[in-house]
């Protein structure tokens, strides 16, 4: 999966309209990136890319590349 294909997986994830988030966007700045869009990150890391993410991981994440990184 690129960097655009995960950029629109958080923008669903996140109930987000289509090419809302670029990169470098802060995810501080979306209220949308709230608890039940973390735990849905949680989820389809795993199943999409068969990694466990933890909450202190998710606690690091500052903006959408940051997570497109852990997700490479």
């Amino acid at each position: 999966m690129n960097l655009e294909e995960k950029i629109v997986l958080l923008e669903e994830l996140m109930d987000l309209e289509d090419g809302t988030l670029e990169a470098s966007s802060e995810l501080e700045e979306f209220e949308e990136w709230d608890s039940l869009s973390k735990l849905s990150l949680m989820a389809a890391a795993k199943k999409e890319f068969g990694k466990k993410l933890t909450v202190e991981e998710m606690n690091m994440f500052k903006t959408v590349q940051d997570i497109c990184d852990y997700l490479s």
